[in-house]
């Protein structure tokens, strides 16, 4: 199935600075940008331009590698290299620093909420990922540490449903998280990658995950019943893109709208991939419905579909911009 990548705009977010990541707020209405110049951006659409709304300056010492906004849309969480995290308060308009999340030895390399908006995660380079606790004072509470990674913790993302947690590392790995007896365990331990695992997205129906390596695949693993008949569910990789890949695959996203599969290439490329809905599910089969060689004129480092706009895709760079694509499939 071929489609398209038709740009829409292309915004200088964080000019002489690396734009890290991007991260659509659920109302798909805001877009938060981060970057090595140590600020958050908060974007927002005037007619056709995309506006910048505010500047959150004040929050870290050091680079903001990624951003997260909370289920419900009225908090924005920030992870540093500075070792930290910071929560913002959205009001009306405005954005208040909240409270600094402390612990992690060394650089924070992500930070993810959990659906129910009352966890939360964060990985580090310390190779730890740390689970924290939300109440209804908006206090932060660290309930549980894992080290179940013996490298960098590159990434986590939460189940669309469950509260079962995912984490990418540069030992290769990838880790799955479920809570057990008040604290949080390594249930499953995915192997295939040859290299650094950058990045993780689960499907729409939290079935299967994709995750994405500086060995220039993207592999796609479903959760099945064990073979030994217990209830514990093991993860399995059942399909490999290789060979669309010039270089690193540092970001891949699963839009929750339209089923396509985007990813964010280091050979300034972003593609986006369908699935055969005549395959297996088993045994499934993507094909490469769009592909945008010169995205950025250096590394693409974020894809991040729109979560109420079918099809508009973001994407940042190395080069400090931030893009909006439209991907129109000719299915």
């Amino acid at each position: 199935m071929k489609g398209t990548l038709e740009l829409m705009q292309r915004v200088s977010a964080h000019p002489d600075a690396h734009c890290w990541y991007v991260s659509w707020n659920p109302a798909g209405t805001l877009l938060a940008s981060c970057g090595g110049d140590r600020a958050i951006r908060i974007w927002g659409k005037e007619g056709d331009s995309w506006k910048c709304k505010c500047v959150l300056a004040d929050g870290h010492q050091r680079t903001v590698r990624k951003v997260a906004w909370s289920p419900c849309g009225n908090y924005l969480a920030s992870a540093s290299f500075d070792a930290t995290t910071c929560i913002w308060k959205k009001i009306n308009d405005e954005f208040e620093s909240l409270t600094v999340l402390e612990g992690h030895e060394n650089e924070v390399k992500c930070v993810a909420w959990a659906p129910s908006g009352n966890l939360l995660a964060t990985c580090s380079r310390d190779k730890s990922v740390w689970i924290w606790e939300v109440d209804e004072e908006d206090e932060y509470e660290c309930v549980s540490v894992v080290n179940s990674h013996t490298q960098d913790v590159k990434h986590v993302v939460w189940h669309p449903t469950q509260e079962l947690l995912a984490s990418a590392s540069y030992d290769n790995k990838v880790c799955i998280y479920k809570e057990e007896d008040d604290d949080w365990e390594c249930r499953a331990t995915l192997e295939g990658h040859t290299s650094t695992v950058w990045s993780l997205t689960f499907d729409p129906e939290g079935q299967r995950l994709a995750s994405c390596s500086d060995d220039r695949t993207v592999k796609i693993w479903r959760e099945s019943t064990a073979e030994d008949g217990s209830t514990e569910k093991s993860w399995k990789c059942v399909c490999t893109l290789s060979g669309f890949h010039g270089r690193t695959v540092y970001d891949v996203a699963w839009c929750r709208l339209t089923g396509a599969l985007a990813t964010a290439c280091g050979d300034d490329g972003v593609r986006v991939f369908t699935e055969d809905p005549t395959a297996d599910s088993e045994q499934p089969i993507f094909f490469l419905s769009a592909h945008t060689a010169k995205a950025h004129s250096q590394d693409v480092n974020c894809v991040a579909w729109n979560p109420k706009d079918a099809g508009v895709l973001a994407t940042c760079s190395d080069n400090g911009e931030f893009a909006i694509w439209k991907y129109n499939s000719d299915a």
